[in-house]
């Protein structure tokens, strides 16, 4: 396994997490990449993931191990300089933490090699934006019961999407009292499609919440919590405090998530008269062998085609892709066997969105 190619990744990654607002992880990241060039504790951590070589993911999986013993107590030098473990981050010195980082990669070889067989799974909160924007749109009248299902599903925080608060300058929808508020959703004027469907919906009516995962997580349990905060990236406050949210939701509306692939999990499930059957998907696609999603596609136009007006169906996508040659990630629905249409772009987290999209 050559050093240089995995070293790579991680320089990557923290490319990815210098855009995306993480200057800790952006710091740590190149040093864990010239650690790993110089056979040091990271390059020993992932020498025996046996996906090293092929998955990209590989660098949030041993950054979500490392900010696990953080937030676990079992690296307390670390803790310091972490804001998620109420530590202090000085952006002065983006790699103060790097030592702390080291040791503890080197002292605890057996809880990293647990984390890394683990998918990385944020189940990101922000995205619920873009979802819920859509599920709005789509709704033609009120009080038309809604059955949700979730492809990629992790731990279902965001099948519970209408119970969270959205705000903007001038547009606010969502329980006035939600413990998750997602403010500055979109980026300039929220658009009038968005408007007409709050305006119609003063709340949507969710009679059935349902996903899959091939490794779900229990959000109400003491791991399953901790991994969803390992995950988020530690000097960003405003993830955490959405997803903390989100888990006090969590315990009071239940939702069902299986665990099974996304075409077994679509192969059983059927249109019912008198409800708006939705599929949706969030940054979940790429993580989807190409002939898995060939099923998944089969399933969904099977979905579509028996679509009626009394048995209504759609698909919310937000996922990456490339449309008239510019890569972002896109909102997507269709209707039944309608066409598709591109509602808006996104930051990766989900907010914030940018309306028009395709004509920007």
């Amino acid at each position: 396994m050559p050093r240089e190619h995995v070293a790579r990744i991680f320089t990557q990654q923290a490319g990815a997490c210098a855009r995306l607002g993480s200057p800790l992880y952006a710091a740590l990241l190149d040093r864990a990449a010239q650690d790993i060039r110089d056979g040091g504790p990271c390059a020993d951590a992932v020498a025996g993931y046996p996906g090293t070589t092929a998955d990209e993911a590989v660098p949030l999986r041993l950054f979500g191990a490392v900010h696990a013993l953080a937030l676990t107590g079992r690296a307390p030098e670390l803790a310091a300089h972490y804001p998620s473990a109420k530590g202090v981050f000085d952006p002065a010195r983006p790699d103060a933490a790097w030592p702390a980082f080291r040791a503890a990669v080197a002292a605890e070889p057996d809880w990293i090699a647990d984390w890394l067989r683990r998918p990385p799974q944020t189940n990101e909160v922000g995205r619920a934006s873009l979802l819920m924007a859509a599920l709005l749109d789509l709704v033609p009248t009120a009080q038309l019961p809604v059955r949700l299902f979730e492809l990629g599903s992790s731990a279902g925080l965001n099948l519970r999407a209408e119970q969270f608060r959205y705000l903007d300058e001038d547009f606010a929808w969502g329980p006035v009292d939600s413990a998750v508020r997602l403010t500055g959703t979109w980026a300039g004027e929220v658009p009038d499609w968005l408007r007409a469907g709050a305006a119609r919906h003063q709340a949507l009516r969710i009679v059935e919440r349902r996903g899959c995962d091939p490794a779900p997580i229990d959000p109400l349990s003491a791991d399953g919590s901790l991994a969803l905060r390992a995950y988020v990236w530690p000097d960003q406050r405003e993830r955490m405090e959405r997803l903390d949210g989100a888990l006090s939701i969590a315990a009071k509306v239940p939702a069902t998530v299986e665990g099974a692939g996304a075409a077994e999990f679509l192969s059983a499930v059927e249109l019912e008269p008198g409800t708006l059957t939705v599929v949706w998907h969030s940054v979940m696609r790429q993580y989807v062998d190409a002939a898995e999603w060939t099923k998944v596609t089969g399933e969904l136009d099977r979905l579509a085609a028996a679509a009626t007006p009394e048995a209504g169906f759609a698909v919310v996508a937000f996922e990456p892709r490339e449309v008239n040659g510019r890569h972002d990630f896109w909102l997507s629905v269709r209707s039944g066997c309608d066409a598709e249409r591109l509602l808006a772009t996104a930051h990766p987290h989900g907010l914030p969105a940018r309306w028009p999209g395709p004509a920007d």
